[in-house]
């Protein structure tokens, strides 16, 4: 409810279509904390990015001493780019399809 109501905040659309979007988020994430995903989203600069993502064997935060260093963010997604070996991250208003 978290990623609608930012959503819905920002003037992304109505609250159908929020929720709509989180429901995509959520079952992104929960693919990807299975196996590699193939998704789509539009970068910022306005180009689509096609990404083979993954959450597979990632901590779930970053951590220093039990202590955690990041926060949660509701407004973007990060996941590991198994192409660019690296992670990324992108905003979750962006998102297009799920493949």
């Amino acid at each position: 409810m978290k990623y609608a109501h930012n959503l819905y905040v920002n003037a992304y659309g109505t609250w159908s279509e929020c929720v709509k979007q989180a429901w995509n988020l959520y079952r992104l994430a929960l693919r990807m904390r299975e196996d590699v995903v193939q998704f789509l989203y539009r970068k910022t600069n306005g180009q689509f990015r096609y990404a083979f993502g993954t959450l597979k064997g990632l901590p779930a935060g970053a951590s220093l001493n039990g202590k955690k260093v990041t926060k949660p963010s509701y407004k973007t997604m990060a996941y590991y780019d198994i192409k660019k070996q690296a992670m990324r991250c992108f905003r979750v208003e962006k998102l297009i399809a799920v493949y």
